[in-house]
């Protein structure tokens, strides 16, 4: 029996505020437990939940990011379920009114995901049981604002679900909403599958799949959902609606709960908090603030004749094509911007592990040594050190470097005029043999040339020279 994947995915994203969603404690990772809390953000009674605009604003800018449609009229609902790391006994989220809807990604086989809903809510506590006999909470989390992002079950492959999930990734961390940082916990994922047989209509019963850490371990557990729901149906089984857990050192999942339903949540409106009322001119305002698209940006580079991988190296991250782009602005040159950054700046931002956000040189220190080696002064060489020389000690001036570390090229015609007459005297028999027609004898009187004049000689001057004075 042949059966067909249906795969739904639910994307939490933490978004990159200062503070949490309804508080003003501190959204930082790492701090101490329970170090960053509030009779808010911890439940206690009596207290008042306020939104915080900035975390609405980058929901909107993540919506207009993925094409989605902003709502005009959206409010907050209160999510009912006993957990011991949500002290309220509910979570803060939006149910039947999210902000937004509509939008997707397409991939690279033009297949367009859709996605159902973006809403915002507050993150839970963190449980944890690797603790000891018992379990302890770190209410740190507990009030982080996030986006839920969930997607029509357009998706029919593990793979299909890894490359909509690396292009979502992308778009919002260009679009500056979030981090996107699995290993923080600032992107999480679950995953709904079901299978069906291919020959009849409608879908299969989904079941969901919970702890998840990271894109390959996505594709590993819809894989064996696949096959795991196939099989037992197969064998006559009936597939029931379940939680289930990702177990990644086994390689399989498990049963977690059974399923719940929206009325098991026993959602209402949240009473402390107004319905919201979302202008048009708040989301042209927050269109206005979206920086270029991954897709955008690569097209422009396909333009500047920049070649695949370096236009790869240089949409990693929005930091990297930021950076590029003010080394380019600056050397007036966008290819050898490219080949620098790609080469030299990526060579030693791998060697010290640094972002390209972190690397010692501003764009405008770069570009000056490009400016160098394109205006003759320093040969490609001369100009690698005078780079390296510079991230070494930023206070000093790629002008400086060169003057210090004796590099600056020789282009004068009449100094390396001397310097080939002097080599071609003392090498007759080399000459000799090039007259002859051995071309290889070019390459050594190059390279003697090349010693005399310390490395110094501009290559096309001396070329010129060489072979002007060899023809006589």
């Amino acid at each position: 029996m042949e059966f067909r994947p249906t795969i739904g995915l639910e994307t939490h994203v933490q978004l990159a505020t200062q503070t949490k969603l309804f508080c003003g404690c501190a959204n930082r990772f790492g701090a101490p437990p329970n170090t960053l809390i509030c009779p808010v953000c911890s439940g206690q009674p009596g207290v008042l939940p306020v939104l915080n605009e900035r975390a609405l604003r980058l929901g909107v800018r993540a919506a207009l990011a993925l094409g989605a449609t902003v709502a005009n009229y959206t409010k907050f609902d209160r999510k009912h379920y006993f957990y011991p790391d949500l002290p309220k006994g509910y979570q803060i989220s939006q149910y039947d009114l999210p902000f937004s809807s509509g939008g997707g990604i397409r991939l690279e086989n033009n297949k367009f995901v859709r996605l159902r809903r973006i809403h915002l809510e507050e993150d839970a506590g963190k449980a944890i049981h690797d603790r000891g006999d018992g379990t302890l909470v770190d209410l740190n989390r507990a009030g982080v604002p996030l986006i839920e992002i969930v997607t029509e079950p357009d998706v029919a492959s593990a793979d299909e679900a890894y490359e909509y999930l690396t292009a979502l990734k992308e778009t919002l961390q260009f679009a500056g909403v979030s981090e996107c940082d699995m290993e923080k916990g600032s992107l999480r994922c679950d995953v709904n599958v079901s299978v069906h047989p291919k020959e009849k209509e409608g879908f299969g019963t989904r079941c969901e799949v919970k702890n998840i850490n990271s894109f390959a371990m996505v594709k590993k557990a819809i894989a064996f959902e696949i096959e795991r729901q196939s099989k037992w149906i197969e064998s006559g089984g009936r597939i029931v609606q379940e939680t289930r857990t990702w177990r990644d050192d086994e390689g399989r999942t498990e049963t977690l709960r059974t399923k719940e339903e929206a009325q098991d949540y026993r959602y209402f409106p949240e009473p402390d908090l107004p319905p919201l009322r979302i202008t048009n001119l708040y989301i042209d305002e927050t269109r206005a603030e979206i920086p270029e698209s991954p897709s955008a940006r690569r097209e422009r580079f396909v333009k500047s004749g920049l070649n695949r991988e370096e236009i790869q190296t240089l949409t990693i991250d929005r930091a990297a094509g930021d950076y590029y782009d003010q080394v380019a602005a600056a050397c007036g040159d966008p290819k050898a911007a490219a080949v620098w950054v790609c080469g030299e700046v990526n060579r030693v931002r791998n060697e010290k592990n640094i972002r390209f956000v972190d690397f010692p040189l501003t764009p405008a220190q770069t570009a000056s040594v490009i400016v160098l080696v394109k205006s003759g002064r320093a040969s490609v060489s001369a100009g690698k050190q005078i780079f390296d020389a510079l991230v070494r000690d930023t206070t000093k001036t790629a002008g400086q470097l060169l003057q210090e570390l004796g590099l600056e090229q020789i282009s004068d015609p009449a100094i390396i005029e001397n310097a080939v007459r002097e080599v071609l005297a003392a090498n007759a028999k080399i000459v000799a043999e090039y007259k002859g027609g051995k071309e290889k004898a070019l390459g050594s009187l190059m390279g003697q040339i090349m010693k005399k004049t310390g490395g110094r000689a501009n290559p096309a001057e001396l070329q010129l020279a060489l072979k002007r004075l060899l023809e006589r």
